[in-house]
């Protein structure tokens, strides 16, 4: 078969031919890389979607929390109003109580002024000056009396209790007595715990000390 081109004129259709595929291969890429970029912008596309969606809910929900928060702040605000109201009514309470328990008290000391001097005559001691509440070097007597026992002078010195209970209150009335018997050095002091009721070991700790322990149903 004859030579139709000469080696110029095919190197230079060669060359022609390969440019022209190169061409279109890069042509081709760049449909490839198109395809491929409009996949990631679908992609994209629904994971905004999707962020969009969750941001909205959470955004409802933060205005939800806020709601309840203001809620709370609310129901602690009314609380806080209630406690107060209740502390106030509870120092009232507590006032009243300690008024009534006073007044009781003051009943049982009334009470024993008007029944002791019989009581006490009966234990041999008689009442020469009446009972009554003193006060004596700063230290406050609520039951007083001067008496005689067995032809002896005495100081009568008593405490009062609703319900004796506690040590404490021996020492208090043994202070108290101790008060007393250096304002009458000469005098015999004899100390009285008046209650309504006080235990056997509490007795039995007064007795000890040299305190007499008179219920209130002995000398009914």
């Amino acid at each position: 078969m004859g030579r139709v081109f000469d080696e110029p004129q095919a190197a230079a259709i060669a060359k022609v031919v390969a440019e022209a595929a190169e061409a279109s291969q890069r042509e081709l890429v760049k449909m490839k890389d198109f395809s491929e970029l409009k996949e990631i912008v679908r992609s994209l596309g629904v994971t905004v979607s999707d962020l969009a969606e969750a941001q909205k809910r959470t955004e409802q929900r933060v205005e939800e929390l806020a709601a309840a928060q203001r809620e709370l702040a609310e129901a602690q605000k009314r609380t806080e109003i209630e406690i107060r109201k209740l502390a106030g009514e509870l120092r009232d309470t507590k006032t009243e109580v300690g008024g009534l328990a006073r007044s009781m008290a003051y009943a049982l000391e009334n009470e024993a002024y008007r029944v002791l001097p019989a009581f006490l005559k009966q234990q041999g001691i008689t009442i020469t000056e009446r009972f009554m509440r003193t006060e004596i070097a700063g230290e406050e007597i609520n039951v007083f009396a001067e008496g005689k026992k067995d032809g002896r002078e005495v100081i009568i010195v008593g405490e009062t209790e609703l319900k004796a209970t506690s040590v404490r209150k021996l020492k208090q009335l043994a202070r108290k007595a101790a008060v007393v018997q250096e304002s009458y050095p000469s005098r015999e002091i004899i100390s009285l715990l008046i209650t309504h009721y006080a235990p056997r070991a509490l007795c039995e700790k007064a007795k000890e000390r040299g305190i007499f322990v008179i219920q209130s149903f002995e000398w009914q």
